[in-house]
C-alpha cells in the first residue's frame, strides 16, 4: 500500500522552504543507524524497508520512501496499516531543519540556532528551569495563533505546580497531588476525563526471581486493584489487569485479576512459601509523591498478603529514565505509557524485541509475530483479534508487565478564561488553539 502526500506551501521559521526531500532526509536522518534514534522502531512498523535500513541490513535506497516532486512525497506501507497516517503525526516522524543540522551538527538544538514550523519559535530555553516560545510570524497559519508568548515549566512535583496554579504563577498545571484530590475534585477549575493510558509496572525478566513466571503473577495477583483506586488514588482512574485500555472495536486482554488464594499457591510452587526465603527486591520509581503513595501501598499488601519484603527507592527523573531505559538495573520499575494515536498497537509495540521502549527486555518470538502479523492486516475484527491475541501473550500468559488502572487526564485550568482547551482521550493539547476568552 502506497500513501500520497501533498505539502502545502510553508517555510522553516528563517524562512528556508520544506519540500518533499526535506520529509525524505528527515526520515534517512531518524532511521540512520549512526543516529540511534529511541523512537526509530516506530517508523519501523510503518514503512517499507525502514526496519532492515535502521538494523543495517540494506543501504537507505531500500527505504519505501520518496520525493516525487517539490511538494509530494510517498511512502510505501508494510501493510494496510488503517492506523498508519494517525501514526505518522507522532514526532518519529517529525520533518527536521535538514539545513540547520547539517550547518551546525549537535548544536542544532540550542535557542540561538534552532529553526522549527510550528506555530511557535523557541525564544529562551533554560535546562530544567523553564521554555519560553514565541509566535512564529512565518507560520503557514500565523493569523489564526492568538497568544504572543508561551513559558513551559519543568515540575516534577505535582505538589508544587499545583501550588503555583494556586498562586496564580502558572496558567494551566498538568496532573495534580494524591495527597489533595479530595479538595481538589471539589474545585470547579479541576478538569477530569478519561484517557487513553495505563499506569503499571514492569518486572526485569533478566534478573531473579523474575525470570520465573509463577512469582510475577504471584505479585500481580495479590494486589487488589479495585482497592488502590479506591482507597488511595481517589481520582476516578479505572483498575485494570490489561494494558490496553478499552478502544472502538478492541476487548482489552482479561489478564490476571485479584486472587490471593492463587497467589499464595503460585509463590510456594516457586519455591518461596509464604514468602520464605524470597530474595531480596527493590522497587525503582521517579520521585514523586503520588508514585511514592502506590509504591508503599503495593509494599504493604507484598509483606501482609505474601510475607515478602519489598525495599523502595526513588530517583529524579532523568537519572529514572537513564536507570529504566538505558542501563536497565531494576528488578521491579514503575512505567507510564500514554498512546500515541487511537490504537491498540501503540501499547504494544514497544515490547516487541529489540524496541527501544522495551526497557524490561522482553522477548516471545510469538509476541512479536502476532503484532508484527497485525501491522499487515486491514483494519477490522481479525486485525483486533490478533492484536488481542498478542495482549494475552504478555500480561495473561507471561506477566511481564503489572497493570494497575487507566489514567484519568487531571488538570487545573479556569475555563472560564480560556477558549480552545479541551479534554481528549491522548491528553493532546495545541496551544496554537488556546485564547483567553473575550
Amino acid at each position: 500500500m502506497t500513501l500520497t502526500f501533498k505539502l502545502r506551501k510553508a517555510n522553516w521559521s528563517d524562512g528556508t522552504p520544506i519540500t518533499a526531500q526535506t520529509v525524505v532526509d528527515s526520515w534517512v536522518r531518524t532511521l540512520d543507524p549512526a543516529t540511534g534514534a529511541e523512537y526509530a522502531f516506530m517508523v519501523n512498523m510503518v514503512v517499507k524497508g525502514a526496519e532492515d535500513y535502521n538494523s543495517g541490513k540494506a543501504g537507505k535506497e531500500a527505504l519505501g520512501i520518496k520525493a516525487v516532486d517539490e511538494r509530494t512525497f510517498q511512502v510505501e506501507l508494510v501493510g494496510p496499516m488503517a492506523y498508519a497516517v494517525d501514526m505518522m503525526a507522532h514526532y518519529a516522524f517529525a520533518i527536521l531543519p535538514m539545513h540547520t543540522i547539517n550547518a551546525k551538527g549537535e548544536d542544532w538544538i540550542k535557542a540561538e540556532n534552532f529553526v522549527c514550523n510550528g506555530p511557535f519559535i523557541l525564544s529562551e530555553w533554560k535546562p530544567q528551569e523553564s521554555l519560553t516560545v514565541v509566535a512564529n510570524p512565518k507560520y503557514w497559519d500565523a493569523k489564526n495563533v492568538k497568544l504572543s508568548k508561551v513559558t513551559f515549566l519543568p515540575i516534577e512535583d505535582a505538589l508544587t505546580a499545583y501550588n503555583k496554579y494556586k498562586a496564580g504563577e502558572v496558567d494551566w498545571s498538568t496532573g495534580v497531588p494524591l495527597e489533595l484530590i479530595d479538595e481538589i475534585k471539589l474545585r470547579p477549575d479541576y478538569e477530569v476525563a478519561p484517557q487513553v493510558a495505563t499506569y503499571y509496572y514492569i518486572f526485569n525478566m533478566t534478573r531473579k526471581p523474575f525470570d520465573d513466571v509463577r512469582v510475577r503473577k504471584a505479585m500481580t495477583i495479590s494486589l487488589n486493584m479495585q482497592e488502590l483506586v479506591d482507597k488511595v488514588t481517589k481520582g476516578g482512574q479505572l483498575a485494570t489487569s490489561a494494558m490496553v485500555p478499552v478502544m472502538a472495536g478492541y476487548t482489552p486482554a482479561k489478564g490476571n485479576a485479584y486472587n490471593l488464594e492463587e497467589a499464595k499457591k503460585l509463590l510456594a510452587e516457586a519455591g518461596y512459601p509464604d514468602g520464605k526465603g524470597f530474595p531480596k527486591i527493590t522497587l525503582l520509581y521517579n520521585t514523586s509523591e503520588g508514585h511514592k503513595k502506590i509504591a508503599e501501598w503495593a509494599q504493604e499488601n507484598w509483606k501482609q498478603n505474601l510475607g515478602i519484603e519489598i525495599a523502595l527507592t526513588n530517583q529524579e527523573w532523568g537519572t529514572f529514565l537513564d536507570t529504566r531505559q538505558n542501563s536497565h538495573d531494576f528488578q521491579i520499575c514503575r512505567a507510564g505509557w500514554v498512546g500515541d494515536y487511537l490504537d491498540p498497537n501503540t501499547f504494544l509495540d514497544m515490547f516487541l524485541t529489540g524496541s527501544g521502549l522495551n526497557d524490561g527486555l522482553y522477548s516471545n518470538p510469538q509476541y512479536d509475530a502476532l503484532v508484527r502479523q497485525a501491522a499487515t492486516m486491514p483494519d477490522g475484527a481479525a486485525r483486533m483479534d490478533t492484536l488481542r491475541q498478542a495482549e494475552e501473550i504478555l500480561v495473561t500468559q507471561d506477566q511481564h508487565t503489572i497493570p494497575f488502572y487507566h489514567y484519568v487526564e487531571q488538570d487545573m485550568i479556569d475555563l472560564s478564561k480560556w477558549d480552545g482547551w479541551y479534554a481528549n482521550p491522548l491528553g493532546a493539547h495545541n496551544v496554537k488553539f488556546v485564547a483567553p476568552k473575550k
